[in-house]
């Protein structure tokens, strides 16, 4: 078993950027939550837990369950295809298709290739990006947002999607109450609106194994031992999330708003990596944030790996409430560990 304590702790990575020049826009967002409903109540059946328990340290009441006949991909469509109608896009015309999930179809074919096939985005260029886990968004976004700058590329398709229940002991007490299945996508269009787009972004990381999937790589390749050991799910160090979550999540937002030339107060919303309420309140209270400006849903989504933050963004803007000209900052953090922020104005 390869742990943190079998390596040398490695030194902080760090880069802080400007914006770009070519200005982009949120055109739509979608949805998907797998029809299936988990309370508290149910997993307090199955494990050694209860509402209060759960409640009290993470914030959440319930979370959605993906059927086990279908995929991660089958997520991703179902969020695409409302976000493409938001949009007024067609499928046709959409020049890259990017999807973030720790929890892609297979090793390969790519995930993002099945979404784009079964679309019908045939022109698309497919990217996947999955080993930043939850963060898997910020850094998709950040590439999205450079691929903008390239004048053949006038439309991206973001999906972000998580099957967490699929890689998570059904008896493990922690991370079994945690994490839910969902889906949210982000149609990114060129726009000839000044100074809309990315403002600045600043992103961390910092090699630990507090968060990892022991088996199924090439470290590990997945065997009979390994199915019988469970090193096939994940395994967290709750600790560890909490004192790296609390401490880069305000550093990187306060970084990339700074090197946006914004304060933290006159930015308009914060959509941030829905982990667990505790550490988003901590989050927003080191930073001054106001509540009403960092949307909530893991309370009925539970961690939803990469999709979290663009579910917050989705709640905000199917509200009506992400108007032209408003600045939004999307953070995130996931395993490895891996961080970022990006500050972006709304066209």
């Amino acid at each position: 078993m390869t742990t943190l304590a079998h390596v040398e702790q490695p030194q902080l990575c760090h880069q802080t950027g400007d914006g770009l020049p070519v200005p982009f826009s949120v055109a739509g967002t979608g949805l998907h939550l797998p029809p299936t409903v988990i309370t508290n109540a149910m997993l307090a059946e199955v494990l050694d837990t209860s509402d209060e328990w759960i409640t009290t340290r993470t914030g959440i009441r319930e979370r959605r369950r993906l059927a086990p006949e279908l995929a991660t991909s089958d997520m991703a469509l179902a969020a695409a295809r409302p976000a493409l109608s938001a949009a007024g896009v067609e499928a046709s015309v959409i020049d890259v298709v990017i999807v973030a999930s720790y929890t892609g179809d297979m090793p390969f074919p790519s995930t993002a290739l099945i979404v784009k096939d079964a679309l019908g985005a045939h022109r698309a260029l497919p990217l996947d990006f999955s080993q930043a886990a939850c963060a898997s968004g910020v850094q998709a976004l950040l590439t999205a947002a450079h691929l903008l700058q390239n004048r053949s590329i006038r439309t991206v398709l973001l999906v972000a999607a998580d099957c967490a229940s699929r890689i998570t002991h059904p008896q493990d007490r922690t991370a079994g109450v945690f994490f839910g299945d969902a889906a949210a996508a982000a149609v990114l269009t060129r726009t000839d609106t000044p100074g809309a787009g990315l403002l600045s972004y600043d992103l961390g990381s910092q090699l630990t194994y507090d968060v990892q999937v022991r088996a199924g790589g090439s470290r590990m390749p997945t065997s009979p031992a390994t199915l019988a050991e469970g090193a096939h799910y994940v395994e967290m160090d709750g600790r560890a999330v909490w004192e790296t979550a609390t401490t880069r999540i305000p550093e990187c937002i306060e970084a990339s708003v700074r090197r946006a030339g914004l304060t933290v107060d006159s930015v308009d919303h914060f959509f941030l990596h829905q982990a667990n309420l505790n550490i988003l309140r901590e989050a927003t209270t080191a930073l001054g944030i106001d509540p009403s400006k960092a949307p909530v849903t893991l309370d009925r989504l539970g961690n939803t790996g990469a999709a979290g933050m663009f579910t917050a963004l989705h709640h905000t803007v199917s509200a009506g409430r992400l108007k032209p000209g408003d600045t939004f900052v999307m953070s995130a953090i996931g395993a490895g560990f891996q961080w970022g922020a990006l500050c972006l104005r709304q066209a």
